[in-house]
């Protein structure tokens, strides 16, 4: 059950990071030079913020460190590429 809810975790607080990523991208991925930039250096930001929280927390929360950090990696990851995916297809149009 600790693995369960350990991956579960990890797999919402990815996917609310991602959807973070996802905003910036939105927001910022259509503009010039700068801005395209300055998306990476955030989308990074975020991604390290996501997961150093996740260890952090390690000692602070009854979970298994690991799989919430897998987890959180993964989920982070998937939505990365749907919302890649999605911005090269308006690119494309």
């Amino acid at each position: 059950m600790q693995i369960f809810l350990s991956v579960l975790v990890g797999l919402v607080w990815g996917a609310v990071c991602g959807l973070i990523n996802a905003a910036v991208t939105k927001k910022l991925a259509f503009g010039g030079q700068q801005q395209v930039s300055a998306m990476g250096l955030i989308r990074t930001l975020v991604d390290v913020a996501a997961l150093a929280a996740v260890y952090f927390t390690r000692n602070l929360l009854p979970l298994r460190f690991e799989y919430t950090l897998i987890a959180t990696a993964v989920a982070l990851s998937l939505i990365g590429i749907v919302v890649a995916f999605r911005v090269s297809a308006s690119m494309k149009k």
